[in-house]
């Protein structure tokens, strides 16, 4: 196991689609899967009874649940002398209820031997994105492949990496907490500075040097690491001492009040990353030159992220439609990525910046065919498959774009 790296995380992998026996819930509340030479590689030759396991499904755009539950992994001739059927079972649950024929099967061994036994609906940009992770061939069929990653897929933990394992449920170990804790020490008694304040302070304190006019997608990326650091690292602080007062009103305990705060970390978290997306692409286009204006009214009370050359020219009639340019930003596409397509009329090609990898060949088809051009950092290009790389925008192209029909 290499700290930083994915072995980290998970020390190998088999992965299969689910045949139609396999998901019929009709015929069995159980379920056994053959156990090829890839499970064997996972689980040895012991039989594991009751063996705890963790279950994740990974629908659509916004779906997934976790569940715990048990596997038995035996073999169902450990008393022929000479031949062994080795089977994997498991009990019906939440997760494996909602299986269907082609869906992936991605039963993975983290390094304390915790088994993760997760489904992937088939198609969907979570699959496009395990799949690269594990580096699994595209062509998967109903047998099992199987990956050391230690050996053969030991990915450096990146931007692209520590997004898809959050997208499982897993936390990312917090680096160098002691130089993060230096940098917050004014704000872990006061609570969360204004987002555009905080993105300012990532940008000053970064541990390296970065050239956001040489090289903006690197930049842009380092600054989104590094403020999201930060982000956990006082949400921590912050969190911690709230945990101490507890949950109490008088002997009983507040159960709104800590779904309230509860709520209330969730959402700071989702709308503190676009937030600081959006000004740290702000920050660049200053550097670069460029002039926008940012979140300004168009039509219908829409409200672009950012309008080029700005919102003056956009409402004029007489200035050409041609030189304007429209970019929304979300920090993950998913479904919400349509949003974009109701906002600046004047605009026929619209551009969309995002940080998600690996978004799926259908997600990707239904922008080309609605006129929208995904914008997204050079560094996370090599995510996609070769041919929606083609198509791919980096964000040094964009800005040289808008520079360009200013």
């Amino acid at each position: 196991m290499n700290r930083g790296y994915l072995s980290q995380y998970f020390e190998a992998v088999a992965i299969k689609r689910l045949s139609a026996v396999e998901t019929d819930r009709n015929r069995s509340n159980q379920h056994e899967i053959n156990g090829s030479r890839p499970l064997v590689r996972i689980f040895g030759r012991e039989r594991l009874t009751e063996f705890p396991a963790q279950f994740v499904w990974l629908g659509g755009e916004n779906e997934g649940i976790s569940q715990e539950g048990w596997i038995t992994w035996y073999d169902a001739r450990e008393n022929h002398p000479t031949r062994s059927e080795y089977r994997l079972y498991f009990r019906d649950n939440e997760v494996i209820e909602l299986a269907s024929p082609g869906d992936l099967l991605i039963v993975a061994k983290r390094p304390d031997a915790q088994i993760y036994m997760i489904v992937v609906k088939a198609g969907s940009t979570l699959e496009n994105q395990l799949v690269w992770l594990f580096g699994v061939p595209e062509d998967i069929g109903f047998q099992f492949n199987f990956e050391d990653i230690a050996e053969e897929r030991d990915l450096k933990i990146d931007f692209a990496v520590r997004y898809i394992l959050e997208e499982i449920g897993l936390s990312v170990e917090e680096p160098e907490t002691d130089f993060l804790d230096r940098i917050l020490e004014p704000y872990i008694n006061i609570g969360f500075p204004k987002t555009i304040e905080f993105s300012e302070l990532a940008r000053k304190s970064m541990p390296e040097a970065v050239s956001p006019l040489d090289d903006p997608d690197h930049a842009l990326i380092r600054w989104m690491e590094h403020e999201e650091n930060l982000f956990k690292r006082l949400e921590r602080h912050i969190v911690a001492e709230r945990l101490k007062d507890g949950f109490n009103v008088g002997d009983v305990t507040d159960i709104d009040g800590f779904i309230k705060f509860s709520l209330s970390v969730h959402n700071r978290r989702k709308s503190r990353v676009g937030y600081a997306l959006e000004n740290h692409l702000e920050e660049i286009f200053k550097i670069h030159g460029v002039t926008y204006s940012r979140n300004k009214v168009t039509e219908n009370r829409s409200k672009p992220d950012f309008l080029f050359p700005d919102i003056g020219l956009y409402h004029d009639p007489q200035f050409p439609a041609s030189h304007l340019t429209m970019l929304g930003v979300k920090s993950t596409c998913k479904d919400r990525w349509r949003q974009v397509l109701a906002e600046a009329g004047r605009i026929e090609e619209k551009h969309l910046f995002t940080l998600e990898p690996s978004i799926s060949e259908n997600q990707t088809v239904e922008m080309q065919e609605n006129n929208l051009q995904l914008v997204l950092p050079k560094q996370l290009h090599e995510t996609y498959k070769p041919h929606q790389q083609e198509w791919l925008m980096d964000l040094f192209s964009f800005v040289d774009l808008v520079r360009n029909r200013q």
